[in-house]
């Protein structure tokens, strides 16, 4: 493998590994949003997920241990965005700000203990047989750690029910039409917060494989912004799941390039570290005109509680 062969497998590489937080918390807050709710906690959720997930795997020394209590922490923090919003009929806008600090003050405050200390019990990758044989390819998809996997599996289980479904008809129509769907029968509210909840257990698994997989440590503030990236990469993925895959890769190879071009290119690290964050700041302008919003799918009802007086 030559030179610029090893450097383009090494940017998908880690484009791939990069991407996969970005692509769980994208997974997550379609659901969210599709159901009709705004989730902007998506950084506390992250951050509470890989603080726990961090923790657990220490007094346990079992990842997967940790990876179902950074779920559960994450459910518990977006019940308490959906009980704001869907309940109480709260502006999602202000919760979910809110969700996010409270997630990152309760991360920083837990993990004081654990700065600095190393952990022996992360994830290791999966070789899977014969396929891991294949030239290049098998180096890059076939030799992964089991998160990325998991991944790459809800991609599809999760696109299947919200397009091929009568789960998923439903969850669309809570985001268009609340009141249609109300008048069908559906209890919009409790749709709502179940699509909430698999937001909030998807941003918690994204934030553990940070933790366990991805750093194998704990930074105080080691979700930098992702939680921000996925919410502008909803937008991007125009709330489907199979385009939230390659948006993932995309801005996941936009951070890593960063990495790249001051190895290789020397340019200064501070105006590479605004490239994923200028990349989002794009994807939000460009959604915040209404006409555009329209054009590219955004749910009718996106933000707005449903208040059934109003029928």
């Amino acid at each position: 493998m030559n030179e610029t062969t090893f450097l383009i497998f090494s940017i998908i590489k880690r484009a791939l590994v990069s991407g996969t937080p970005l692509l769980l918390g994208t997974l997550g807050e379609i659901y969210t949003e599709r159901s009709g709710v705004l989730n902007l906690g998506i950084e506390g959720m992250m951050a509470l997920g890989a603080v726990s997930g961090f923790g657990i795997t220490l007094m346990t020394k079992n990842p997967w241990i940790g990876l179902l209590f950074a779920i559960f922490f994450g459910v518990a923090l977006s019940l308490i965005h959906a009980f704001v919003s869907i309940t109480l009929k709260g502006n999602q806008t202000i919760s979910g700000l809110a969700i996010s600090m409270l997630g990152l003050g309760i991360s920083g405050f837990w993990g004081k203990a654990f700065i600095g200390t190393p952990l022996k019990y992360k994830f290791q990758d999966v070789n899977i047989p014969l396929l891991n044989k294949i030239p290049f390819l098998g180096d890059l998809l076939f030799k992964g750690d089991p998160i990325f996997y998991i991944s790459l599996i809800l991609t599809f289980i999760l696109w299947f029910i919200l397009y091929k479904t009568k789960w998923g008809i439903i969850i669309r129509s809570c985001g268009e039409n609340p009141l249609a769907s109300d008048s069908m029968g559906v209890n919009v509210n409790i749709v709502r917060y179940i699509c909430v909840a698999i937001g909030g257990a998807l941003a918690g698994m994204a934030g553990a494989y940070l933790s366990l997989s991805y750093t194998s440590s704990w930074i105080e503030g080691m979700t930098g912004g992702r939680g921000w990236i996925v919410v502008a990469l909803t937008i991007f993925s125009l709330w489907n799941p199979l385009r939230a895959l390659l948006g993932a890769y995309l801005f996941g190879g936009i951070y890593i390039l960063q990495f790249i071009l001051q190895q290789y290119y020397k340019i200064p690290p501070n105006i590479l570290l605004m490239l994923p964050y200028i990349a989002t700041i794009l994807v939000l302008l460009l959604s915040a005109n209404e006409t555009l919003r329209k054009r590219i799918g955004a749910p009718k009802f996106l933000g707005e509680p449903y208040i059934k007086e109003e029928k």
